[in-house]
């Protein structure tokens, strides 16, 4: 199992550059971040930094969208990168959540994101596509690479993961969830011609290590608020008791409202709502011993990479718990000295 950290890009850009530089020497893989340009700064601009201050992390936004930036200049962005530090970034992609909600809009319809994954991927790696009837390539990439993830919950989601995306970004910690979305996703790629296989599976969720597990879960709430945003367009669409599985639904029923001005942070007054038995299930909380005990479980649920939501007030001592005890159990890594 791989290891990554998501960071969100408040200023000073510095701070993220640090923590990558630490995240790194721990044994972590890879280095994301949030991309909500509104609420946090610009994260292609600090990418450059990110990767100019290390030597083999892969970076990513965790997640883009195709609706902020036309998916040819993020094909355009993501190739310029790699071209200066080698084939070094990952694109993670879903509908655009708080990037469009913040300004008054509805996340983006499937079709587009399916679009945009093409785009991406094929003009990052140097292949030429027709857009509009016109067929476009970028003519200086050489040798380029860029894996494209994308983020989904929904059974339509789930499909067009399993058909098209070169891995599949699953937002929350729960070996029930896990198990229902990664069978959709697998049914979808053998329906495709696909190996399911060749389906990279990224469960993501804020980890904190220490004694202390109700300021844990007051640390985390957050992240259970987040996901309900999503759960509650599920409902929307699907109904309660319909294909999408109680395990996720059920605690939105006392979801009142959103305010993204605190999203994805601790201490959001917009998740009490949240009971601990969610922060517990969707996160991983406790001693290192805890969280070595669910992610073998979840590693042994087809699980490639976990990916740390670092934001509660622990960040330093959890990223030097995982590189000093949870990633060497699990076989991920070892800390460099």
């Amino acid at each position: 199992m791989d290891f990554g950290v998501t960071f969100q890009t408040d200023p000073p850009a510095s701070r993220v550059i640090e923590l990558t530089q630490k995240a790194e020497r721990l044994g972590f893989t890879h280095a994301w971040t949030f991309d909500s340009h509104v609420l946090w700064q610009e994260p292609y601009v600090i990418y450059s930094q990110m990767l100019s201050a290390t030597e083999r992390i892969i970076v990513g936004p965790f997640v883009t969208n195709s609706v902020s930036r036309d998916p040819s200049v993020t094909a355009s962005t993501f190739a310029t990168l790699n071209d200066m530090f080698g084939n070094r970034t990952i694109c993670g992609i879903g509908r655009g959540d708080s990037v469009q909600r913040v300004l008054g809009r509805k996340p983006t319809r499937l079709a587009e994101v399916e679009s945009a994954m093409h785009v991406i991927k094929e003009l990052a790696e140097g292949r030429e596509i027709e857009v509009a009837g016109v067929k476009v390539r970028i003519p200086w990439v050489r040798d380029g690479k860029l894996d494209v993830w994308m983020a989904g919950y929904g059974p339509k989601a789930l499909d067009l993961v399993g058909r098209k995306a070169g891995g599949f970004i699953l937002q929350l910690a729960d070996p029930v969830i896990l198990e229902w979305t990664v069978k959709r996703v697998h049914d979808a790629a053998r329906g495709a011609g696909r190996d399911p296989k060749d389906v990279k599976i990224c469960v993501a969720a804020p980890a904190y290590v220490g004694e202390d597990l109700a300021h844990q879960r007051d640390q985390c709430r957050w992240f259970g608020g987040m996901v309900g945003n999503h759960v509650a367009d599920l409902v929307a669409r699907y109904g309660e008791g319909g294909e999408v599985p109680a395990a996720l639904t059920d605690y939105v029923k006392a979801r009142e409202g959103y305010d993204y001005s605190h999203h994805g942070k601790a201490g959001n007054p917009s998740t009490e709502f949240v009971p601990d038995e969610i922060v517990d299930r969707f996160c991983v909380l406790g001693t290192a011993e805890d969280h070595v005990r669910k992610l073998t479980e979840l590693k042994d649920l087809g699980v490639d990479q976990f990916n740390i939501y670092l934001m509660h007030d622990a960040q330093e001592a959890t990223l030097e718990a995982y590189g000093v005890e949870v990633i060497p159990a699990l076989g991920a890594g070892t800390v460099a000295r």
